[in-house]
């Protein structure tokens, strides 16, 4: 939607307006001075203002009419041109500019932008209350859209990140047991998706939306302690779960080198003992007492 706008450098149009004054000045100064010469005195005759004073009139009325296209755009901002509520263009040259005179100019800045939406209180996709926010970093591409295509783009931005951030929430768990499940919590795959959909919510406002990321993201209070008992246990089991793989690896390398070295011939019973002393040495949580049997091994 959006087009450049015809415009000249302000500077130029300037000089080219005060120029065109000096001279017309001029012929005026010149004409009403040789009408003086006779002995009569300027203003007796009706007729000395002239075709002169006509044009210094018509300099005025132009100078004021081309006044008005003048402009100023600043580094990284835009000016979206109207003339009698019709869309002509907009001009993004930094400087000083002139365009189209009669016309309304509204500023647009390019600049890039960033806010924190507010803590919101959604249930993920398992149903349990959290509270997540996100930033959002955006510009603006389309400065005609971002005029015309919504009323406050600033507001639509806000609002739809609102929107993306609780559909992102509800679409995913916080916390995944199930492997090749996204959650709330894998930073990298969330902030993708989130930003892909935030680009495809604000393109109708000349929006685009550069990152989008998650900065707050934990349990509602009334739920927090319990599911921090469910995520400690949840780590204990998972450690033990590799505690006992490592154990059982350790026992079995142990059998083997026994066997291997010819160390001591064990048969199945003194076997399944060895390994039941070596499983709760290995696997308890607590400091296990040596027992030293200085008779048989049978014993």
């Amino acid at each position: 939607m959006e087009r450049r706008a015809f415009r000249l450098n302000g500077f130029a149009v300037l000089v080219g307006l005060l120029v065109l004054g000096g001279a017309i000045a001029v012929i005026a100064v010149n004409h009403w001075s040789g009408g003086g010469m006779d002995g009569g005195s300027f203003g007796d005759d009706p007729g000395d203002f002239g075709l002169p004073g006509l044009a210094v009139i018509a300099w005025i009325v132009v100078f004021f009419v081309a006044a008005s296209g003048f402009t100023v755009i600043n580094p990284n901002e835009a000016k979206v041109v109207q003339f009698l509520g019709r869309y002509v263009g907009s001009v993004s040259e930094a400087g000083f500019q002139w365009v189209l005179p009669l016309t309304t100019k509204q500023r647009v800045s390019r600049r890039v932008r960033n806010f924190e939406t507010a803590k919101l209180k959604v249930n993920d996709a398992d149903g349990n209350p959290v509270e997540i926010a996100a930033v959002v970093v955006y510009k603006v591409v389309d400065t005609g859209r971002a005029a015309f295509a919504v009323d406050d783009y600033e507001e639509y931005v806000a609002i739809q990140s609102e929107a993306a951030v609780r559909h992102l929430a509800t679409s995913h768990p916080y916390d995944s047991h199930v492997e090749g499940r996204t959650s709330l919590r894998d930073g990298a795959e969330v902030a993708e998706e989130l930003t892909a959909e935030l680009r495809e919510r604000t393109g109708l406002a000349g929006i685009e939306v550069l990152e989008a990321r998650i900065t707050h993201l934990a349990y509602a209070p009334e739920i927090a302690q319990a599911m921090l008992v469910r995520q400690q246990a949840a780590q204990v089991v998972a450690a033990r779960a590799h505690i006992v793989e490592g154990a059982v690896g350790m026992v079995g390398l142990a059998l083997d080198r026994l066997a291997a070295q010819g160390v001591v011939e064990l048969d199945e019973e003194r076997k399944a003992q060895m390994v039941s002393n070596l499983l709760v040495v290995l696997c308890g949580d607590r400091a296990t007492q040596p027992v030293v049997n200085a008779g048989s091994l049978y014993a």
